[in-house]
């Protein structure tokens, strides 16, 4: 397993586990008080964002996932 794990549930929060650290736009930590794992959330709802608050439960959110392949990244200009 990756040193960092994220799982994107049925209809919820992604999971974050292993060794990560989560910042702001101004690179400043999240103080994440010793968990070795955090809910993002996914549906916009959450009063504790970027963390999730369990507001897809009752907000309608609804996303099925099964993993896929991306398509190759479009070459740099100049590269």
């Amino acid at each position: 397993m990756a040193a960092t794990r994220i799982t994107v549930k049925h209809d919820g929060s992604l999971r974050v586990e292993g060794d990560f650290e989560i910042v702001d736009p101004e690179g400043r930590s999240f103080g994440l008080a010793g968990r070795s794992h955090a809910g993002l959330c996914r549906c916009g709802q959450s009063q504790k964002k970027p963390f999730c608050d369990g507001s897809h439960k009752t907000s309608g959110f609804r996303s099925q996932v099964a993993a896929f392949d991306l398509e190759p990244p479009a070459p740099k200009p100049g590269a």
